[in-house]
């Protein structure tokens, strides 16, 4: 295991008023604090610096995070988007109305090269539960608005939480129509579980329905090349368009940095990966509307955290990736084994797993939400005696996951509900007490978003593994996202799909609906 640090992060609390942050050299700044107002600045020079669009993300009850990214030529293969090296200043408003006749807060910060001209603005004395809308200003440009939400009062009992949920979006693989869908519903809340983009060659990773449009610059291995291949990804309108609308939680997975990596071994021997993987978490926080709890120092990102939303809801967002024990069986058979089972293993390290237990015996939420990466509930690929799993998912991790559960259980977590992402399908399955014994307890549930585009066009069908697998009750395998409605007495998930994304114009649907009530632990089909 790695011998980087691995902290435990506290759930988190408002910002100082005012930070100014070394290494990185991302400048956060408490808009209580700057009143420049955004239209003192000179008048439009050149083309537009907000190619890449803006952000919000991490709401608590009194801010928010702001982002935007710099780019006059977001397509540069430098990774810089054609700005020059300097400095520059960024002004920003935020209002109570799309009009911006009430501003609230303004304020200005400023940006450059070694920050890949990315701005953070980290906002307090917000009002909670409310809807803001802000923009940026810089070289005399406006950007876009962009919509926002605070998080209700801790102690609250809000009455309803909306979100969409999505993971996987490979740009060789189709068109984002669902991320445009998704903005179209507007929620309160986008939870996006990783593989944000992918780091992999041009025409890398075939699929049986084509590659609409190409990846540029190679394989992302240096800071230039992740830089340049998340602009690519931030120039998609439909992308844009999902960012403006409200507030992202994010995390990242594997194609943030090189497929399946597990803390410091990469998933093929390379003797320049900690720069590889130093240069990628750089990159994903650039452009990422995170707080200055995850600037990365080095090989190390703080990703894990918690976001409550009230009495309602409470976030538990973890990293698998960074702090995990190799695969078992150098994730070539796939045979949950005696490696497999070995209980010095882990998927989350003991620090994470640990700030986790704690998340259970102190929550007073009346949803806990497991938001992370990679499947969680057994899923048996054979149906024959020998149980054949993923190595890359909880399977391969099979203590950790029984330490999970039994803390949620013995915490007397009140309804525990896992989001995951990955696998480029859907899936809705109940949690077992017992793996081994299947007939055994439901003691939460498990639901899986399918991709954004990874995979292709996909098929509406199911897996015919589902026969021998009687804890997961739907699986679907065409792209979309998920949808999920929260009430104090029942969570109701959507399977939202469209039909193909190798061309645009795909409508959305649902392709099934399921509901939790309240205290009970498992599914019910609604639709």
């Amino acid at each position: 295991m790695s011998s980087h640090t691995d902290p435990a992060h506290p759930t988190a609390h408002p910002v100082s008023r005012r930070t100014l942050l070394g290494g990185a050299g991302l400048v956060v700044a408490s808009a209580a604090l700057l009143s420049t107002p955004a239209g003192t600045a000179h008048a439009a020079t050149g083309p537009t610096p907000f190619t890449l669009g803006v952000a919000s993300g991490d709401p608590w009850p009194d801010g928010v995070v702001l982002w935007t990214r710099l780019a006059v030529d977001p397509l540069a293969l430098d990774g810089l988007g054609g700005m020059p090296d300097q400095s520059f200043r960024v002004e920003y408003q935020v209002a109570t109305d799309e009009g911006f006749r009430k501003v609230v807060r303004s304020g200005a910060v400023t940006t450059d090269r070694t920050q890949g001209y990315a701005v953070h603005v980290t906002l307090t004395g917000l009002r909670p539960g409310t809807e803001y809308f802000y923009r940026f200003r810089a070289l005399g440009h406006l950007s876009r608005v962009g919509r926002t939400v605070t998080a209700p009062a801790r102690g609250s009992n809000p009455s309803s939480l909306t979100m969409t949920v999505a993971s996987c979006a490979n740009w060789e693989h189709g068109y984002f129509t669902a991320y445009g869908h998704m903005a179209a519903e507007r929620p309160d809340l986008m939870v996006h579980l990783g593989d944000y983009y992918y780091e992999i060659m041009p025409y890398g990773y075939p699929v049986s329905s084509g590659v609409p449009r190409a990846h540029r610059n190679g394989e992302s291995r240096t800071l230039a090349q992740y830089r340049a291949r998340m602009a690519q990804y931030k120039t998609d309108p439909h992308l844009q368009d999902a960012h403006a609308a409200a507030p992202w939680l994010v995390i990242f997975d594997d194609h943030e940095v090189e497929n399946n990596w597990a803390d410091e071994t990469p998933e093929i021997w390379d003797p320049n990966f900690l720069a590889r993987r130093a240069a990628a978490f750089q990159a994903y926080y650039e452009n990422m509307p995170l707080r200055a709890s995850s600037v990365p120092r080095g090989i190390d990102m703080q990703l894990y955290r918690r976001i409550h939303w009230g009495n309602l809801a409470t976030f538990h967002l973890l990293d698998t990736r960074q702090y995990r024990s190799d695969q078992a069986n150098l994730d070539l058979v796939k045979v949950v084994d005696a490696d497999a089972r070995d209980s010095r293993r882990t998927i989350t390290g003991a620090a994470q797993e640990a700030w986790l237990r704690e998340g259970f015996e102190t929550s007073v939420a009346r949803w806990d939400l497991i938001t992370q990466q990679v499947p969680f509930v057994q899923y048996d690929r054979s149906s024959g005696p020998v149980l054949w799993g993923d190595m890359d998912s909880w399977d391969g991790y099979v203590a950790s996951r029984d330490r999970v559960v039994s803390a949620w259980t013995t915490a007397g977590v009140r309804n525990p509900v896992v989001l995951t992402g990955d696998i480029h399908e859907a899936f809705a399955s109940d949690i077992k007490q017992d793996f081994n014994d299947l007939s055994s307890e439901s003691v939460g549930v498990e639901l899986i978003t399918t991709s954004i585009t990874s995979g292709g066009d996909g098929s509406d069908a199911a897996a015919e593994a589902l026969a021998w697998n009687p804890h997961i009750k739907f699986n679907n395998d065409l792209r979309g996202y998920l949808r999920v409605d929260l009430s104090a007495q029942l969570l109701e998930a959507r399977f939202r799909v469209v039909d193909y994304v190798s061309e645009l114009g795909s409508s959305v649907r649902t392709r099934a609906v399921f509901g939790v009530g309240d205290g009970e632990h498992r599914l019910h089909r609604i639709a």
